[in-house]
């Protein structure tokens, strides 16, 4: 029996190319007023015990003698010696003792509640709906994070993806790649609004070799310079051009400062924050009036006697260590989000070099080099979570590989959705305007012509559009079917068309730039037969406002 192939000529829309993306946002567990719990007030908050690491969630009632009544989220009350909290945790319940010894000084609060406080010290110290300051410093990648606070912490929710390209350069690969990790609710990143200096400041040189010791502003980790085998990552060959390389888990994230950021933050403000909560600058300007020594640890304090870490062009690179307060646990700052495997971890390949990398929104290429023999790895991540893999070995032979996520939908937040085919109709405002999709060789609706498609000659087919409305930049077409539920194929796209351009002829070449297919390749992937049945194909075309541009340009990590 021959397979049948349906066409429908979808119509196109007139978009910006910022509107093609939607994301939802979900309350982080560590948000205060997320809980439904009547008995956790909006003063809920992680309390940590400083032998075991352990925790505990709840709101604080009452300091009694020497002990701290705490409120736990089911109502019940538990008490904790103070002096066995963590020193931010003592800090804090310091703190609060004072706030409450300054508010019964005032004499209004006291006896009729009729005005709040208006001391300043009362307002910075108890108003949990502005954001923090170190919060502003994540601003300029908040399109692609989740920013949650509370009275003690920072809650940085992402990925763990930049928007530059990854993985280019490295010499000595473990065939890892990178994949969106769910660093959001309650597996988010945290940062002490507090930090408190340690009595004794912890070095990173023979310690902490597994996870992260800060994070980016950008949402992506930072591990220890030093692998977990103590070896130098960077002069290993083991980093890209932006200092980062993916682990065990497919995790991608840095060993080296992210100077780079600095674009985006602009100089003088921090690129990161070490998981103890003190901040961490760019290169020192060693011209600079105020210019002073780093210590052991990688940093000191400014005029005004606050302490951070500086990036460095040689080990340890970043902060060597914690000046603050943190909780170790099994060699590794504790307590820290988890990333999760999703296939097995694999082998380094001996003498492969990587030297491409692509994105297009859920899509994903890269390519590497062994003795002169290119292989590639296209993977496109599914709306389920799920992860398709084809692998064309330097070898010339072709396998593919499927893995399901156990955590389900993954995180790919607005700034990681371009190029996603995603069903916008019902998202469109009344009275968009639209085109009307024709092909000279078949009509909507019926069966495509087979030279058309790889049981014939596989051309592509011609194609014709109406005109954009007034302030058309380009245009964009995917030809797409839909082999199943939530799953989305891709045959042919093609961007940036000419606004004078309304129509291509068949096996056209040379208009517009296309982009990558599900098979990794740019160009038409004619549809071929295979099982019974009709199948469905759409095409859609877009009449956009913007020329895309979806090439960045790189940058390099030096060591000098």
């Amino acid at each position: 029996m021959n397979v049948r192939y349906l066409v429908s000529l979808v119509t196109g829309l007139m978009l910006g190319i910022g509107t093609m993306n939607f994301s939802s946002v979900n309350l982080s567990a560590h948000e205060v007023g997320s809980h439904d719990d009547s008995h956790v007030s909006s003063a809920s908050r992680t309390w940590s015990v400083a032998a075991d690491g352990s925790h505990l969630h709840g709101s604080f009632v009452c300091v009694i003698d020497d002990d701290v009544q705490i409120r736990r989220a089911d109502g019940k009350l538990a008490r904790i010696a103070i002096d066995h909290l963590v020193a931010s945790d003592q800090a804090w319940i310091e703190a609060r003792c004072e706030e409450i010894k300054l508010l019964n000084q005032h004499r209004e609060t006291q006896l009729a509640m009729l005005n709040p406080p208006t001391d300043a010290t009362i307002r910075s110290t108890t108003d949990t709906k502005s954001m923090p300051a170190i919060g502003e410093y994540f601003k300029p990648f908040q399109k692609a994070l989740q920013l949650h606070w509370d009275k003690n912490f920072l809650y940085v929710g992402s990925n763990g993806l930049p928007e530059h390209p990854m993985m280019i350069g490295i010499r000595a690969w473990q065939q890892q790649v990178p994949l969106p990790q769910k660093y959001i609710a309650d597996n988010a990143w945290r940062i002490p609004l507090y930090p408190v200096p340690a009595k004794n400041p912890m070095s990173t040189k023979n310690d902490f070799l597994r996870g992260a010791i800060a994070l980016a502003v950008n949402g992506v980790p930072i591990f220890n310079p030093l692998n977990n085998r103590g070896d130098d990552a960077f002069l290993f060959g083991e980093l890209d051009q932006y200092g980062g390389h993916c682990g065990r888990a497919d995790d991608y994230h840095y060993h080296i400062a992210p100077v780079h950021l600095e674009e985006a933050t602009g100089n003088g403000n921090p690129i990161a924050y070490a998981l103890d909560g003190y901040p961490i600058f760019g290169y020192q300007d060693e011209q600079a009036t105020d210019f002073a020594p780093l210590d052991n640890l990688g940093g000191h304090k400014d005029a005004s006697g606050n302490y951070h870490y500086h990036a460095q062009k040689t080990y340890p690179y970043l902060n060597g260590g914690f000046y603050g307060e943190v909780t170790k646990r099994d060699g590794q700052v504790d307590p820290q989000p988890r990333a999760e495997p999703l296939r097995p971890a694999l082998r380094p390949l001996r003498d492969a070099k990587i030297t491409g990398f692509d994105r297009n929104g859920n899509r994903f290429q890269l390519e590497y080099d062994v003795s002169g023999r290119k292989g590639t790895i296209h993977y496109v991540v599914k709306n389920d979570g799920s992860v398709d893999f084809t692998f064309q070995e330097p070898s010339g032979k072709t396998r593919t590989e499927s893995y399901r996520s156990r955590s389900g939908k993954p995180y790919m937040p607005l700034s990681d959705a371009l190029g996603t085919n995603v069903d916008l109709s019902h998202h469109l405002p009344s009275g968009m305007p639209m085109l009307t999709v024709t092909s000279p060789a078949f009509a909507a609706g019926n069966e495509m012509p087979i030279e058309f498609t790889g049981d014939g000659a596989g051309h592509s087919p011609p194609l014709a559009w109406t005109k954009g409305p007034a302030g058309t930049q380009c245009y964009a077409l995917n030809l797409w079917h839909t082999p199943g539920p939530g799953d989305i194929k891709s045959y042919w796209l093609l961007y940036n068309i000419p606004a004078d351009v309304t129509s291509l002829p068949a096996n056209a070449h040379g208009i517009g730039t296309a982009g990558y297919n599900d098979k990794g390749h740019t160009e038409y992937d004619p549809m071929r037969s295979k099982g019974p049945g009709v199948k469905k194909y759409h095409v859609t075309v877009f009449a956009l406002s913007e020329k895309p541009n979806l090439h960045r340009q790189k940058s390099h990590v030096t060591n000098c």
